[in-house]
């Protein structure tokens, strides 16, 4: 049995400014506020007494962000795995992220390398922001894609970003499951 761990990364610049303007600010690859960042140091405690194997962060700024505050200095010293199968939905400009090469000045100690370029969606038309919204049919096949993913890894304890978790539960671990092999 594998339990999978569900958690929202902390509060970032573009949820703060989303709650004052009710639009999309453009803040491309957001990062955690400062009220984020609180968030994660808070959560890190919560989450020391859980045996984590492994966490499968998304390549965005604010999900490594939380991936290092939450599991940087854990007891396990689980390692980070990064991957795009993990990111949001293309919508918003917070959606759109940087190159490895940007990541990795940021992030040193997480491996990058594997990743492409444009590692989220970037095809079709753009809209009048310039961002090309991803289709739902393609959410759907990357989260089962993922969900595999998870499922033929070995660790029995993984903590995720998944693909769709409310922005209402920021920071804290929303869903713990034992989640069957896939059908």
């Amino acid at each position: 049995m594998k339990t999978i761990l569900c958690i929202r990364h902390g509060e970032s610049t573009f949820n703060a400014q989303w709650r004052v303007l009710g639009a999309d600010p453009l803040h491309y690859d957001a990062p955690l506020s400062p009220a984020g960042l609180e968030q994660v140091r808070e959560r890190a405690r919560t989450l020391a007494d859980i045996p984590v194997e492994l966490i499968v962060s998304s390549p965005f700024t604010r999900a490594l962000q939380t991936a290092v505050g939450l599991f940087g200095g854990h007891p396990a010293a689980p390692p980070i795995m990064v991957s795009a199968l993990a990111r949001e939905r293309v919508e918003m400009s917070c959606d759109i992220g940087r190159s490895p090469r940007a990541l990795a000045a940021d992030f040193p100690s997480l491996e990058l390398d594997h990743l492409a370029d444009v590692w989220w969606h970037a095809e079709g038309v753009p809209d009048a922001r310039g961002i090309c919204i991803e289709p739902l049919d393609m959410v759907a096949a990357r989260a089962a894609e993922f969900r595999d993913f998870l499922h033929a890894r070995p660790e029995r304890v993984i903590a995720s970003w998944p693909t769709r978790v409310p922005a209402s539960a920021p920071t804290r671990v929303i869903a713990q499951r034992r989640c069957q092999p896939p059908r």
